[in-house]
């Protein structure tokens, strides 16, 4: 994963479910001005997933607050503190990507296209295998009726046995 690093902005994991984003807050402002806190929640709990990002003004202040807060304690949980990485967006190729949506549109258009083709030479392939089964069904169909046929004639059944044992 070559993404680029937030130097001013740290990733902190391995918080205890009491820290909210004042305490967070209040646990990294000794290192220098915090311009912001997000601790982000879990949709089904509507708890945060226990970590969270401290945005400081300056890279110095956020460097020294790592190197103090990695492994330091909080609320009785070991915190592990890291730079963040960019957040990333919903768009391009490979579904999230650090790029907008609307990257990837010239291809999603071509790929759009090659789907429909798709779709449209799998119909007619469809349609050309049920007028195959159909002329097939008709066919053996048809064989039948002729076996019934000789098989009604006794007379002709006998001409091709004598015919058969002649040759």
């Amino acid at each position: 994963m070559n993404q680029p690093v937030q130097k001013n902005t740290l990733y902190v994991g391995g918080l205890a479910e009491e820290v909210d984003e004042k305490i967070l807050h209040a646990a990294f402002v000794p290192f220098g001005e915090v311009k912001d806190v997000k601790t982000p929640l879990d949709q089904s709990t509507q708890k945060h997933r226990s970590f969270g990002f401290v945005t400081f003004l300056e890279r110095e202040d956020a460097a020294a607050a790592m190197d103090n807060m990695d492994g330091a304690e909080l609320f009785g949980r070991v915190l592990t503190v890291n730079y963040a990485f960019p957040e990333r967006i919903k768009g391009g190729e490979q579904g999230w990507a650090a790029q907008p949506i609307w990257a990837d549109a010239d291809t999603w258009f071509e790929r759009q296209q090659q789907e429909e083709e798709m779709q449209r030479l799998q119909a007619e392939q469809r349609a050309a295998m049920q007028v195959a089964e159909k002329l097939h069904r008709e066919k053996l169909a048809a064989e039948r009726e002729g076996e019934k046929e000789e098989e009604a004639d006794p007379m002709a059944a006998a001409e091709a046995q004598a015919l058969k044992e002649s040759s």
